[in-house]
């Protein structure tokens, strides 16, 4: 072989050792490259193997029963809870008559009436559990009832509460606004306590006036007024009413609906067909019932 064959074919030698190196290099890194990738979008399918994804068109919303506002026929066919009125608790007086010593539960009659309603399995609501019990059908604890205190009398505060405290029970109390503060009646820090451990307040006009004589400016003054009265006592949002003697009528509700009540409480007359939760009933817990005399009430009014 002359000695310009040999080179060439030295050349030609090196050139392929280049070549196959390259080639181990670039074999390599494809080996190994594609793992990451592979990791990062570990379970997609191959864009040419699947059809490209479509976003789902929404459903129509639609209102469910829970939320659908109820009708009176809802509310009026759900089974009533028991609901006592208190008005004062104290001993009678020689200057009761007849008719005043009905609004007056003496203080040992009253607790054996509690104790009977803890030993009784009953459980104590507040408005908002009947409000969603009565519009959404959430359901109560057993044998619910619910205990309210009209006119903001200071044994309410002084002897009503402390039992309430003794058996884990919370009640409604229903302020009327002039008479806080005065003689025998509830101070501003007192129905502010109520609210803070865990009882309602709730609006009972200003001076107890009949909501069936109202004209223009009384709905300011016995009803707008007042409640912003209590707002600014318990820092809470006052929203729900008791008539004044039960009385009502039906021009009342658009006011206090307006005014951003949710319900209204009546005495132990009809409920109206029309606004049922305007028109809640209660008992009044008569100072002539005996222990006995209430239970069997309970079980009869509602």
């Amino acid at each position: 072989m002359s000695f310009k064959s040999w080179a060439g074919a030295l050349c030609a030698a090196i050139l392929c050792l280049q070549i196959s190196g390259c080639s181990s290099a670039a074999e390599t890194k494809s080996e190994t490259a594609p793992v990451a990738a592979t990791a990062t979008v570990a379970g997609a399918a191959s864009p040419a193997a699947t059809t490209p994804e479509t976003t789902p068109t929404p459903a129509p919303a639609t209102t469910s029963e829970s939320t659908a506002p109820a009708t009176a026929e809802t509310v009026l066919a759900r089974k009533q809870v028991p609901i006592l009125c208190y008005h004062q608790i104290r001993e009678w007086t020689a200057k009761d008559g007849k008719v005043g010593k009905d609004y007056i539960v003496k203080p040992n009659d009253f607790k054996a009436q509690i104790k009977m309603l803890a030993d009784s399995g009953y459980h104590t609501i507040l408005p908002d559990q009947l409000q969603a019990y009565l519009t959404k059908g959430t359901p109560l604890p057993s044998k619910p009832i619910m205990l309210t205190f009209d006119d903001t009398k200071l044994d309410q505060y002084t002897v009503a509460k402390p039992t309430l405290d003794k058996y884990g029970f919370k009640g409604v109390f229903f302020i009327m606004t002039v008479s806080i503060g005065r003689p025998n009646y509830m101070t501003k820090e007192q129905i502010k306590q109520l609210s803070d451990e865990g009882h309602v307040i709730g609006s009972h006009t200003y001076d107890h006036g009949n909501v069936k004589k109202y004209e223009a400016a009384d709905w300011v003054r016995q009803i707008e007024k007042p409640t912003k009265q209590l707002e600014a006592i318990t820092g809470k949002p006052i929203e729900y009413f008791a008539y004044p003697f039960g009385l009502w009528r039906p021009e009342a509700i658009p006011e206090l609906q307006k005014r951003g009540f949710k319900a209204a409480y009546i005495l132990a007359t009809k409920r109206d067909p029309n606004d049922p939760l305007f028109t809640i009933r209660r008992i009044i817990a008569s100072g002539y019932w005996s222990t006995k005399g209430l239970y069997n009430s309970i079980q009869n009014s509602f």
